[in-house]
């Protein structure tokens, strides 16, 4: 079922991982065309076309959203409060902050710290409705004080509803797929402009958010989901489940196992395919299995970590704490035997939507940082100005720019 490879054969995980884009970009293209031009009137095109949309409005009514939240269970109610108290008290703590201070005499240098104006939320409604995505996507925006916060899915769904409402969402609005995103990037009749986009979605989605990336901020293009777990002596039923936890995302989703126990890896198969007979997503879960997971042998741990940093996986477990000052490239670590990937995906705090497809090599997962603008302030005194004037001056005629060196000049004439 799960394939047990030698680290020389783990290559080709690294080659076929991510969703191709190109095909969809090639698709969506003249969607967001055509959104930019006609507006409304193609948003409905499309929304009918695509999603079985009949009503006049793409703006949820407050009673739906107020009906959702009281048609939901007291234990639903109860696990989104208690884990967006989890969610908002660490993107308290990512949140970064305004600062101003004196690098060297007269020269005072610090950050000012501006909310985006309007930050959208993609909730995916296929499947596997995401009410957790509303918590992750919606509660950093809200602690970096943006002024307008939006949900857009493709249609309604109780817990998603529900969920925006207890969080004090007003603004649901019932759009999927390329032609919302471009709907938010442009702006429409009836839908509002996005500093910022952000959230999951199918390829079509993806490949929207890339074509689109410069005309509207995106957290990133998201790929099939993965986990990368490094263990020598796991609980083999625990591993098979977190690595099936993955797997029943989506059929392109990825979970590798890397060890230097054999006897390890042996046990992990045999669990993956004892625990596959009773899940209930079991033919998702198998595919993503058999075609994009596989259990890899190592020699060391240091292959495997070497290995895991060349994946730069979305989401890495590890159950020895002292590999941690050699992971330089993950989306979010989850450390020990108690620390399920699936905690994360809910209720511990740190964010979910997290950098797949080898994008962990150049950014982590979304924060509070991306939902505001750090603008840098700068204030000389005369002294602090004359300090750096023979640098200043040097530099500006060193490339050419004259002007920018008498610009400093003058105001050291004028005061002297």
């Amino acid at each position: 079922m799960i394939r047990i490879l030698p680290l020389t054969g783990s290559e080709e995980l690294l080659r076929n991982r991510g969703a191709r884009l190109e095909e969809a970009e090639s698709t969506v293209r003249p969607i967001l065309e055509d959104v930019e031009r006609r507006g409304d009137a193609a948003l409905h095109d499309y929304a009918r076309r695509f999603d079985d949309f009949t009503g006049a409005s793409f703006a949820a009514e407050p009673k739906q959203l107020s009906r959702a939240a009281d048609s939901v269970t007291p234990e639903f109610r109860e696990a989104i409060l208690k884990a967006s108290a989890n969610i908002r008290a660490f993107a308290q703590h990512q949140l970064p902050i305004s600062q101003t201070r004196e690098i060297a005499p007269g020269i005072a240098a610090g950050q000012i710290v501006i909310p985006l104006n309007t930050a959208v939320a993609y909730i995916p409604a296929g499947r596997y409705p995401l009410p957790s995505t509303v918590m992750m996507t919606t509660i950093p925006a809200q602690v970096a004080g943006v002024k307008q916060i939006c949900v857009t899915s493709p249609r309604a769904v109780d817990e998603i509803d529900a969920t925006a409402h207890l969080l004090g969402i007003s603004k649901v609005f019932r759009l999927g797929g390329a032609h919302a995103i471009a709907a938010f990037a442009f702006g429409t009749e009836t839908i509002p402009r996005a500093d910022r986009i952000v959230g999951p979605g199918n390829i079509y989605v993806a490949a929207a958010k890339r074509l689109l990336a410069g005309r509207v901020g995106i957290d990133f293009v998201a790929g099939p989901t993965e986990i990368l777990i490094i263990s020598d002596d796991g609980n083999p039923r625990d591993l098979a489940a977190d690595m099936l936890a993955q797997a029943e995302h989506d059929v392109e989703s990825s979970a590798v196992l890397l060890t230097t126990s054999r006897t390890l890896a042996e046990q992990v198969a045999a669990e993956v395919s004892r625990q596959l007979v009773t899940l209930p997503t079991r033919k998702v879960a198998e595919a993503a299995i058999s075609h994009n997971s596989a259990i890899i042998l190592v020699d060391r741990l240091e292959q495997a970590v070497e290995f895991s940093n060349r994946f730069a996986p979305e989401h890495l477990s590890i159950h020895d704490e002292s590999l941690i000052p050699s992971i330089t490239c993950a989306g979010s670590i989850f450390i020990g035997p108690f620390s399920p990937e699936a905690a994360g995906d809910y209720a511990s705090g740190p964010n979910h939507v997290l950098p797949t497809s080898g994008h962990a090599r150049f950014r982590g997962g979304l924060s509070t940082a991306d939902f505001v603008k750090v603008i840098s302030v700068q204030r000389l005194t005369r002294e602090g100005l004359a300090s750096l004037g023979p640098t200043v001056t040097t530099l500006a005629r060193a490339e050419g720019l004259e002007a920018h060196a008498r610009s400093v000049e003058c105001r050291l004439e004028a005061t002297a």
